[in-house]
């Protein structure tokens, strides 16, 4: 049996959560959380953009795309 250590960001994040006294402290750390994720992928999208890899052409093939992991049948 394989046994899985957690990294330290995931330790952190537990021993946060576990400290919130309420569902609202809850939610405001999954705020916090949310929007850290939300600006990390600003800014890689707006460096793809810099660098030439996106433009609008790729967006405008993507939009019709689904890009979901399909879900086994």
């Amino acid at each position: 049996m394989q046994v899985n250590m957690m990294n330290q960001s995931q330790m952190m994040i537990l021993e946060s959560f576990a400290g919130a006294q309420d569902e609202q402290e809850v939610n405001a750390l999954m705020d916090v959380l949310r929007d850290f994720y939300a600006n990390r992928l600003k800014a890689e999208m707006q460096r793809l953009w810099d660098n030439g890899t996106l433009d609008q052409t790729a967006l405008d093939r993507m939009k019709g795309e689904h890009f979901r992991t399909p879900y086994d049948r």
